[in-house]
């Protein structure tokens, strides 16, 4: 049993430190007021409802959501458990909410239960109460609110009356407002509606589940639950059949037309004040997205811009959207650079990689990139043609604007944790106020370039290291698309150095594929999830012994979860010569059983393109291990499902070969269980110094 205050049970009460921070702030379109979601301390996961106004300098609390339930426990409906699932939501209470324009109503689901509140009160009310409800949002002038239940979407006025039926087929397998999995998963698209700027009507998709093969989730751990049955879309097999139709408050309905033959992915759907609602859609192989303006009177759509690319066209968040309600905001990728594009033609400059568009109000753009260092990430600003950098600390940050207010997100490896900072013309800047808990351990992380691709990776030794002790190295990589490891935010590092003070030296490697270096080294796993990603955790190994005396590579472990618990897999399968040990947790193992949006980017269609499935898959070669291995994955996963483990464990007993499974009841691709995730920290650096031969410190 580990003491109260060990770094395993802390980073496990505290969510990884993530609860008690200010978070998911929301500008009032006249820069007044900023509300934001925060948990009252640092091992508290309700989270409550906060505004701070801008005017007085002052924060004030809203919603308490331990007061709305008197004492009882949340009971969530399966579309918002699925829905916290795809956003990585592991805290409780008022996870999520929306306002209308001028920030003045907010609107929520707790328990399933509809809730408003009048910021400048803060009298709360329950609009709806028969439960089951999600994604609640105000139009944006405040009269109205809409919502979802069993897969239909209401309408009810914000003074309370009767809830008026948007459309009136709903319920399995037809959802009505509410993205479908691959969308919310994969395109990053977590919305299914969206109100017209005056509130008199919303743009609403359909999604028809029918076509998609239904898999069954079971607990084996209580065999008298029934299985739970998802739509799972893997990849070569069919998607949800998506549309829109423009829904008016009167029962009127406009059905939006578009090829959907030729572009069936319903990637972004946007209605601003700006202009025409804005809809980018995208061809099955993703090698074309086609920007769309809509007339919500007659449903018709008309080109407005296309990106091709022949490999894929990257979905980039915040983008398109219009300026000033006539120029259109993009970022496309030209020559090995994501820039920003207003009508087409790039803004910002090739030596800076655009990573989202996080607002575009008040005739700017507010965006995110980096420049030549991948590991820091900065916010910039777009306006009248003039371009200007946001933030100077080293670091990692983003944010939001609007009326003259930008709200500032940083995280540095100087301090713990992430800071929001309020800024105002005229007006000091303000950090709102952080509860969350100050770890019992600082890391003390190197960062790293590394051999001839100039590899980003960080080194994170013992605390009580002495120079010219050896230490066997553990590898900690995700190394696939759309995440970062290697990053200059003090939070990215606490596990390794806990990892590291169990007697290790830490490495993480970030290569090709993943984000923060443009085109050419993302594309360069396109057709291949293996072999580019291995090299380059092998060559920065390699290129850190070399310069640091210390790692000592003749006792290697790797672990990591996700891709990295495939790629753990991978490494100790393809190259035991380099890796002694490894834990895979809920690794995908055949490609052939992960989603279309995401596999099919990379590898094509499996009918089409099956070699390159069978050359990625670790099935094919579960028979060369000869290294230690643990595998661990939830049993109630449903992005990578425990099939995944199941079938490698599989044919490594069919080869022979001993390995470790650890099935972990009740729990999804994320871990937020506090044992769970304490005691998977520690059963893993076990396992490791018993793979790898190292004694325990102290």
């Amino acid at each position: 049993m580990p003491p109260a205050d060990s770094f395993p049970r802390q980073s496990a009460r505290t969510r990884r430190f993530t609860l008690g921070q200010p978070r998911t702030p929301v500008v009032s379109a006249d820069g007044s007021r900023v509300l934001f979601l925060r948990s009252p301390g640092g091992s508290d996961p309700m989270t409550c409802l906060w505004v701070y106004d801008v005017t007085a300098g002052a924060e004030r609390l809203l919603v308490d959501p331990a007061r709305l339930l008197a004492g009882g426990d949340e009971d969530l409906p399966a579309e918002e458990r699925a829905r916290r699932e795809r956003a990585r939501e592991t805290a409780g209470g008022i996870v999520g909410f929306a306002a209308d324009r001028a920030a003045s109503l907010a609107v929520f689901s707790l328990s399933g239960r509809l809730w408003t509140v009048d910021v400048a009160t803060g009298a709360t009310r329950e609009l709806v109460g028969a439960g089951g409800i999600v994604d609640p949002r105000p139009d944006p002038t405040g009269r109205h609110v809409a919502y979802v239940r069993d897969g239909v979407l209401f309408a009810v006025p914000a003074g309370g009356g009767e809830p008026v039926l948007m459309a009136a087929e709903g319920g399995d397998p037809v959802a009505w407002g509410l993205a479908e999995f691959v969308a919310a998963e994969e395109m990053g698209r977590l919305r299914g509606y969206w109100w017209a700027p005056d509130g008199s009507r919303l743009l609403a998709a359909r999604a028809d589940h029918a076509p998609v093969q239904r898999w069954w989730i079971a607990d084996p751990a209580h065999p008298d639950r029934r299985p739970v049955a998802v739509s799972y879309p893997a990849a070569g097999t069919p998607n949800a059949d998506v549309t829109l139709a423009v829904l008016g408050l009167d029962g009127s309905r406009v059905d939006v037309e578009w090829d959907r033959a030729t572009y069936p992915y319903l990637a972004v759907a946007a209605w601003t004040d700006d202009g025409p609602p804005l809809l980018a859609v995208q061809s099955r192989d993703q090698r074309r997205l086609l920007v769309l303006a809509l007339d919500p009177d007659t449903g018709a759509t008309a080109r407005v811009d296309e990106l091709v690319d022949d490999r894929w066209v990257d979905l980039v968040g915040g983008v398109p959207r219009w300026l000033d309600g006539r120029r259109l905001v993009t970022v496309v990728a030209d020559g090995d650079a994501y820039r920003l594009a207003i009508d087409g033609e790039p803004v910002s400059p090739p030596d800076l990689q655009v990573r989202d568009v996080r607002s575009v109000a008040d005739g700017a753009v507010l965006f995110t990139a980096s420049a030549d260092d991948p590991t820091q990430v900065h916010l910039w600003r777009w306006f009248d043609g003039r371009l200007g950098r946001l933030t100077d600390v080293p670091g990692v940050h983003g944010g939001t604007a609007a009326g003259g207010t930008t709200v500032i997100t940083s995280a540095t490896l100087d301090r713990d944790g992430s800071r929001l900072t309020v800024e105002a013309a005229g007006r000091p800047a303000r950090v709102l106020t952080s509860y969350a808990e100050t770890p019992v351990l600082t890391p003390r992380v190197t960062m790293l370039t590394l051999g001839p691709r100039r590899l980003r990776a960080g080194l994170v030794l013992p605390r009580e290291h002495r120079r010219g002790e050896r230490l066997p190295v553990l590898m900690a990589p995700y190394g696939g698309p759309h995440a970062q490891r290697v990053l200059a935010a003090r939070s990215m590092w606490l596990e390794a150095q806990w990892f590291a003070d169990q007697g290790f030296a830490v490495l993480v490697v970030d290569g090709r594929g993943t984000p923060g270096r443009g085109p050419q080294w993302e594309r360069a796993v396109h057709g291949d999830l293996a072999t580019p990603v291995l090299e380059d955790q092998v060559d920065g190994l390699l290129a850190a012994g070399e310069a640091v005396p210390d790692l000592d590579l003749s006792r290697v472990g790797i672990r990591g979860w996700s891709f990295g618990g495939y790629l753990a897999a991978l490494a100790v399968l393809r190259r035991p010569d380099v890796f002694h040990a490894a834990v895979a947790g809920a690794p995908v193992t055949d490609w052939r059983l992960y989603d279309t949006h995401y596999t099919e980017r990379y590898l094509g269609d499996p009918t089409a393109q099956p070699a390159a499935y069978d050359a990625t898959s670790l099935l094919t070669g579960a028979h060369s291990l000869r290294r230690p291995l643990l595998l661990v994955h939830g049993l109630a996963d449903d992005n990578v499902v425990v099939a995944h483990t199941l079938q490698l464990s599989a044919r490594l007993l069919e080869a022979g070969r001993p390995h470790a499974v650890l099935p972990l009841s009740g729990v999804t691709h994320m871990t937020p269980q506090e044992e769970v995730a304490e005691n998977l920290l520690l059963l893993q650096v076990e396992f490791l110094h018993r793979a790898l031969g190292v004694s325990p410190p102290g």
